[in-house]
């Protein structure tokens, strides 16, 4: 049953990057929307880094991408290197020139703060913090969550409630079970840092390593102006937190170029975690939708979770969108949302987000030989081929889905 222009509303739970982007897109078209998050404010933890280009394009929709150019920066060339520091092979992304789209660096919690400086410009926008959702329901005309506030208990209803809550989604755990999350868990574990060390530059790394090593392997990506780097690296399984905090300088000495020692960088953050290939049963249950981690987890290894995310939140924008203007059937087009982002997940951000990790594992001494890693075998290839390293790089973009071709004519 449709609803009303003037009664449309949209409730998104969960006030980080994905929803405060969501709520962006959909307010700078007039459409009324309330975030609801637990937390008394915004995620101060620096998370992910780098936008690839189809998520730059949703953040230039969005208006932000001057803000984000801004604080951050256009990462030149990403790399695969020998433990010892061999260059192996690597695209550059500077051949894309001033392509508006180039992949762009800048940590998650920066760029929350962009965009809730711009959602605060909007009147149809209002975030409402130390919201925890409890339960939730919906009919044919509305759907509601049952909310924990300062106020006391209370009840939200909206049009729509988009679940942009994260890994522990309560309104995915709501729909599915707790426990009702299919996938896998990664045996390693990773730990993210981030560290100042001036001998990345005077060593010669690039923007962005990938160190290949059966034991210490790693990346090491420039992440600030300033020269701050994220070392994110694997560490064997059943560790405590404080016996990985006790490996770090042993792992730094032995990973990183020169072979530090502790006085010789300054680390900022260190955060062990598990990673997860993991995919919801569904993206869409009625009134109810999911996107980002909400809907699925990969690991780290090239951006695709940040990125596949922010694509989930830029196509249901334009669903939603069309619901709101009368352009699109509404079950129709979120079936097709439903859909299109579970298969984009299925045949490209879980398998090439695997293969990536799995080839940081692999043995550096072979890893270029022929047959034995075809995606490095392709950058080998682009090294001398700009052309073929354009539509290398564009590839991509595949992650996107244009949902307007479902609009009525």
């Amino acid at each position: 049953m449709a609803v009303a222009q003037e009664d449309f509303k949209i409730i998104v739970v969960g006030a980080g990057p994905a929803g405060l982007l969501l709520a962006l897109l959909l307010s700078k078209r007039g459409i009324p929307v309330v975030l609801l998050d637990a937390a008394s404010g915004p995620d101060q933890r620096p998370r992910a880094t780098h936008y690839g280009p189809p998520a730059v394009y949703e953040l230039r929709r969005a208006g932000v991408i001057d803000d984000v150019l801004a604080d951050g920066f256009l990462p030149k060339k990403i790399c695969w290197r020998k433990l010892d520091g061999t260059y192996l092979t690597g695209l550059d992304n500077s051949i894309l020139g001033d392509d508006p789209d180039r992949v762009a660096c800048l940590p998650l919690d920066q760029l929350g703060r962009i965009l809730a400086k711009h959602l605060a410009k909007q009147p149809e926008a209002e975030v409402k913090w130390n919201h925890n959702v409890t339960g939730l329901g919906q009919d044919k005309g509305k759907a509601w969550v049952h909310v924990t506030a300062p106020e006391g208990e209370t009840t939200v209803e909206g049009t729509y409630i988009i679940g942009c809550d994260g890994a522990n989604s309560q309104i995915r755990r709501a729909l599915h079970g707790d426990w009702n999350f299919p996938g896998r868990t990664w045996e390693e574990q990773i730990v993210a840092t981030n560290v100042y060390y001036p001998g990345f530059e005077t060593h010669g790394y690039e923007d962005a390593n990938f160190i290949i090593d059966k034991e210490h392997w790693h990346m090491a990506s420039k992440i600030t102006k300033d020269g701050m780097w994220r070392v994110s690296y694997g560490e064997q399984g059943g560790l405590t937190h404080d016996e990985l905090k006790e490996r770090q300088t042993m792992k730094f000495e032995r990973m990183l170029p020169g072979n530090p020692k502790p006085g010789e960088y300054k680390l900022t953050n260190f955060s062990p975690y598990k990673v997860h290939q993991r995919l919801a049963v569904k993206m869409r249950e009625g009134r109810f939708l999911l996107a980002a981690d909400a809907a699925h987890l990969c690991n780290p290894f090239g951006g695709l979770g940040l990125t596949g995310g922010i694509v989930d939140v830029g196509g249901l924008a334009d669903c939603l969108y069309g619901i709101w203007a009368g352009k699109a059937d509404a079950d129709e087009i979120l079936d097709v949302y439903d859909k299109v982002r579970r298969e984009k997940y299925s045949t490209m951000v879980d398998p090439i987000s695997s293969e990536n990790l799995r080839r940081m594992v692999s043995d550096p001494e072979t890893v270029l030989e022929p047959g034995k890693d075809e995606f490095l075998t392709l950058c080998l290839k682009a090294e001398k081929d700009e052309e073929f390293a354009k539509k290398m790089m564009m590839g991509i973009y595949e992650l996107q889905y244009d949902f307007t071709k479902h609009y009525k004519q």
